[in-house]
């Protein structure tokens, strides 16, 4: 249990106390903080952080909260904008958002007993003195254009305010954007390899979904909970996850073999500030179960073979309007009769038209593409379900966006993109999200639709063409896609499912007119796209040459032949030789042949990635059947 005195500690500086003076008055009265770190956020979604002592920031706190910290260009994941011979980068603190303390509680402050803290502001990065370049300035700009925007639409198309709960532009105060995240990880003790099978039986089971937590996990968990609370940010709930199993009492009279998967959900704040939230979250999660001696794994699917873990991301717009009312400008006025309001249709359509081009900010690496695949209520079709009438709110939960909503709450009407995963760069899953709602509302407006006329569109047939949706699409569906659909019918229906990093990022070349949303007002200008481009193309490259082969050639080496000659059947060697077959396939060159995983290295060394990507998914196939093979071998050795 973490021995700490927690109502005595520092948490959080709310931005609304960013004054020199109000800064020095709080560090001078928590001497546990030693340290000040600007928190920047490249385009890979990488935060900075370094150790400044709390004296030598307030030496001079004036010029640091204007100037930042130097850095350059080989310290952030900036390509093509700061390079080696045009790297100067600066972090420059934020003042609009919450600044957070990180507390070590490894490490008690011998003066106060409390654990050593570092002041974590959050940072833009800017590159050569006036540019301000990565992931939290795109989501800042996201948000400035859609709010002013909106606000233009709604004083150019009047007729919208027949389906909302304001008569004109001129009660509007301002445009409240809102987000929200939910994060599910693993936790396991170090060391334990997963039993696939058993994990799966449990799964299956429904087991541990929403199970009683016991042991370690139980305190870290509550602790977890409890901290986090301390931080204002009003956690709303923590429970097991779909995917784990039991773990063991041990002789010692410690739980060994844990292996489960948690969930922790909060409250929703505005986009900057509800990313800035997540990345602190997951490391009080991290520190605090690591002092239960338990690894955390944000990984989308650090087990194959059984649910990953996912980042449900909820999207809502509101206006304060001048009588101190608020209003959800997605919420229709006749709740009973109506889905959404124009401008609610308008951003559901923009959402899934642009999907295509949102992708590759949502699933960047192979961990996050594993995930999404049929059976494990993950999405893998654009695609959203409204409910089978207004007074019935839709729980489907095999869609890419879900409609949420309550009959009885207006306020409660928002969208769940349910693509996420841990390690998605929310800032740039929510900036370009925005981007493509604003399009959808955009085009639902200037075209003065109804929601009777946008519910049709949404719900339109294969092969019919529509004022704003891809006419050889479908949109909406209110069956389960995963078990009343043909692989072929998704396919067709709802577009392919990008199968590699490689095949996700050539949206951007497939569909220009899709990825010009994003450029809107230089929301996300030229460079800074390919920028994006080239880091996880570079990650995506890296990660599959130095990681996924040579884990790949080591799962390959484990499996061995285990049967003798004198106690082997028939059907022992029938499928022994199916496995070598495909273990020499993947990783042993002969004269003749060059083996998948020499095939791939090679591909990579040359560049051509469109056969690195076609070689990667003929290894991922041949070896998944490999382990199918391996298992059937096994279960019948004695």
């Amino acid at each position: 249990m973490l021995n700490y005195e927690l109502d005595k500690m520092l948490y959080t500086l709310p931005a609304d106390r960013h004054r020199p003076d109000e800064i020095k008055r709080a560090l001078t009265a928590h001497p546990e903080v030693k340290f000040v770190s600007v928190v920047g956020i490249d385009v890979g979604g990488h935060d900075t952080d370094e150790k400044i002592p709390v004296e030598e920031f307030l030496k001079d706190i004036d010029h640091f909260l204007k100037c930042g910290v130097q850095t350059d260009g080989s310290s952030v994941v900036l390509p093509r904008i700061a390079n080696l011979n045009n790297a100067k980068v600066d972090i420059i603190p934020d003042t609009t958002v919450n600044w957070f303390v990180d507390h070590n509680f490894n490490y008690p402050d011998p003066a106060t007993g409390l654990p050593v803290g570092t002041l974590r502001i959050p940072s833009s990065l800017v590159h050569n003195d006036d540019e301000r370049v990565g992931s939290r300035v795109i989501l800042r700009d996201a948000i400035y254009n859609f709010k002013n925007d909106l606000m233009k639409l709604l004083q150019n198309n009047p007729y919208v305010f027949e389906y909302i709960d304001a008569d004109s532009v001129d009660d509007i105060e301002e445009i409240c954007v809102t987000a929200a995240t939910e994060l599910e990880f693993w936790v396991r003790t170090p060391d334990d390899d997963a039993d696939r099978e058993q994990l799966s039986t449990a799964q299956l089971l429904k087991e541990q979904y929403w199970k009683r937590t016991t042991g370690p996990v139980r305190t870290a968990l509550e602790e977890v909970l409890l901290v986090l609370q301390k931080y204002g940010f009003e956690m709303e709930m923590g429970h097991k996850e779909v995917g784990g199993v039991k773990a063991k009492l041990g002789n010692s009279g410690n739980y060994d073999h844990v292996m489960e998967q948690l969930e922790i959900d909060w409250k929703y704040s505005t986009p900057v500030q509800a990313a800035d939230n997540e990345n602190q979250i997951k490391y009080v999660v991290r520190d605090i179960f690591r002092t239960y001696g338990l690894d955390v794994s944000f990984l989308a699917k650090p087990i194959d073979g059984v649910a990953g873990s996912g980042e449900h991301t909820h999207m809502g717009v509101a206006a304060r309007l001048k009588d101190g009312r608020m209003i959800n400008l997605f919420s229709p006025l006749e709740v009973d009769k109506q889905f959404l309001s124009p401008i609610g249709f308008g951003a559901l359509m923009g959402l899934l038209k642009n999907y295509d081009v949102i992708n590759p900010f949502v699933s960047s690496t192979t961990d996050s593409l594993s995930r999404l695949q049929p059976g494990f209520e993950a999405p893998v079709c654009i695609v959203t379900s409204l409910g089978h009438d207004a007074c019935k709110p839709s729980r489907n939960r095999t869609v890419l966006v879900g409609l949420v909503r309550e009959v009885d709450n207006p306020m409660a009407t928002r969208f769940e993109l349910r693509s996420p995963n841990p390690k998605s760069n929310t800032y740039l899953v929510l900036a370009a999200s925005y981007m493509a709602m604003l399009d959808g509302i955009k085009e639902a407006l200037e075209h003065g639709k109804t929601p009777e006329e946008l519910e049709k569109s949404v719900s339109k047939d294969y092969g019919e063409e529509d004022f704003y949706l891809d006419a050889n699409r479908i949109y909406r569906s209110e069956k389960d896609v995963f078990d009343e659909y043909t692989q072929e019918e998704r396919d067709k229906y709802f577009g392919e499912v990008p199968r590699t990093v490689w095949e996700n990022l050539q949206a951007f070349e497939k569909y220009p007119e899709k990825l010009n949303i994003f450029k809107r007002d230089d929301v996300m200008t030229e460079a800074a796209l390919e920028s994006y481009r080239e880091a996880v193309l570079e990650q995506w490259s890296t990660e599959l040459r130095s990681r996924t082969v040579p884990e790949t050639m080591s799962a390959l080496r484990r499996c061995r032949r285990k049967h003798t000659d004198e106690e082997s059947v028939d059907y022992d060697r029938h499928y022994w030789g199916k496995v070598l077959r495909l273990r020499n396939e993947l990783g042993k060159n002969s004269l003749d042949e060059t083996c998948v995983l020499a095939q791939i290295i090679e591909a990579l060394e040359s560049k051509d990635y469109a056969k690195a990507s076609d070689l990667q998914i003929e290894m991922q196939e041949k070896f998944s059947e490999l382990v199918k093979l391996y298992s059937i071998y096994r279960k019948n050795l004695f």
